[in-house]
């Protein structure tokens, strides 16, 4: 029988009670069980961890009972579990891998199932494929189930992502937080180790409320609209925001500026390269800033650009010497930690550079557009239906010389299609950023996603809008 389960960069999502049913987790599940079987060492049991979606401990139940009746082991979340505490779970245990239920950053109505693998990341193409090879077999019944066990898998985790920290340094330089857990899976996390350390912050959004009133569980706007205004409103030196399921983050500066993953991601980067001076290259998305291919020269740093997904950064740690690695959507990796994203350790890196460098987040980010030049990114994500999607692509694959106005310098098309332009604005801009267009059709979800980096904000609301109406509109521009 033909089933909604597809397996994408990072697992299967569906909306719930339409294909994201009980019976579609069991065939997802029942996939994973043949994958382990067959391709790990099943004795040494799976991992299996949930968020605080609509029930979500409820399918991690039937995931655990559909591996237990295959014979395998199951060690199961006895409480509500970050993705990153489920990943370092996986690889400290020994595990033959890990199953997380979430669906991250997606609206209330969807729940996915996330596939770890033994090193404690997200699963390799190669191992994606073979679980969906699986799909629809039918699983043999083992002689001797396999025990189901409750795990608290989050403390020591926690204990890990603090040691990564200088805790007193940070209590130190008197900056106050406010943490933002956009009602997902970080709840609580950031704020028991301030309290136990004596550093000021305000929770906010740290309930249970699988509605996600008013947001998707996405640390951008509009979703941290009210952010912004807490962090004012309330003195703090920085805002640090977890999505749903704490792999992914999101900031505010002190005035209530969104800063934007990049500039996270830059940020941590001239961090770990200045201070710690820990060896390896560096590596990001096709959609992420070039000011990072800048620190990393400064630096002396090979810089590896890869497709989109995590799954790229993973693969690179996992075969080449990597420091640290990312991607546009607030998912950055450092390899001596786990090769996975984790928005809680780079939440407690942000207050690390804050405290060592002295200055607030704002200051920070004033500080890389001074060194490195002003870097300005935004992008819009265009719910579309297929026809328009591929005529828009196909019109863009078309040869275009000219767009906004601007000469087309020259095309990439690692990942859908970048347009490098000459943008007589920058042009009296010293050290000014290059400027580039993206258009790229999502993986996982139904729209067409544009980016833009340049040397201004106005430059980029600019060509966005000229992407917009290309788009929407047909022709050229």
């Amino acid at each position: 029988m033909a089933t909604a389960v597809k397996f994408g960069t990072d697992g299967w999502r569906g909306i719930i009670a339409d294909d994201f049913t009980y019976a579609n987790v069991r065939v997802a599940a029942s996939a994973i069980a043949h994958y382990v079987i067959e391709a790990e060492d099943a004795s040494r049991g799976v991992c299996i961890g949930y968020d605080t979606r609509f029930g979500s401990r409820s399918f991690a139940g039937v995931v655990a009972e559909v591996l237990s009746k295959a014979g395998i082991p199951v060690m199961l979340a006895d409480a509500i579990t970050p993705t990153p505490a489920l990943s370092f779970a996986v690889r400290e245990l020994k595990a033959a891998g890990g199953v997380m239920i979430t669906s991250s950053h997606n609206p209330a109505e969807w729940n996915g199932v996330k596939y770890k693998a033994s090193y404690g990341g997200s699963g390799r193409p190669a191992i994606i494929g073979q679980i969906e090879s699986y799909l629809g077999k039918e699983l043999p019944v083992a002689g001797v189930a396999g025990a189901i066990t409750e795990v608290d898998f989050n403390t020591d985790y926690v204990a890990a992502i603090t040691r990564f920290v200088d805790l007193e340094a940070i209590k130190a330089s008197g900056y106050r937080f406010l943490i933002d857990c956009m009602y997902g899976a970080g709840r609580g996390v950031i704020a028991g180790i301030f309290t136990r350390a004596g550093i000021p912050f305000v929770e906010m959004r740290a309930e249970i409320n699988p509605s996600f009133p008013g947001i998707n569980p996405e640390p951008i706007l509009p979703h941290i609209k009210e952010t912004q205004v807490r962090v004012v409103a309330d003195k703090c030196d920085a805002g640090l925001v977890t999505d749903g399921d704490a792999d992914r983050i999101g900031a505010v500066d002190e005035h209530g500026n969104v800063v934007d993953a990049h500039k996270i991601f830059a940020i941590i980067l001239q961090w770990l390269l200045k201070r710690k001076g820990w060896p390896g290259d560096v590596t990001r998305a096709f959609n992420t800033t070039k000011m990072l291919d800048r620190i990393s020269a400064k630096y002396g740093r090979k810089l590896h650009e890869h497709g989109i997904g995590f799954k790229y950064v993973c693969d690179l740690m996992l075969t080449e010497n990597i420091l640290i690695g990312g991607e546009e959507s607030g998912g950055v990796g450092i390899s001596r930690h786990l090769p996975e994203r984790d928005g809680m350790l780079n939440s407690l890196l942000l207050a690390q550079v804050m405290a060592d460098e002295k200055k607030t987040l704002g200051e920070l980010v004033a500080a890389l557009q001074e060194e490195y030049g002003e870097h300005q990114y935004g992008r819009i994500d265009m719910h579309i239906d297929e026809a328009l999607k591929l005529s828009a692509i196909a019109r863009a694959q078309g040869g275009m010389t000219d767009f906004a106005g601007m000469k087309v310098l020259r095309v990439e098309t690692m990942d859908g299609i970048k347009f490098f332009l000459e943008n007589e604005a920058c042009a009296g801009k010293a050290n000014a950023a290059e400027t580039w267009l993206l258009l790229r059709a999502s993986g996982t979800e139904p729209l067409l996603r544009v980016y833009c980096e340049s040397c201004s904000v106005e430059s980029v609301e600019r060509i966005l809008a000229v992407a917009q109406k290309f788009v929407l509109e047909g022709g050229t521009v």
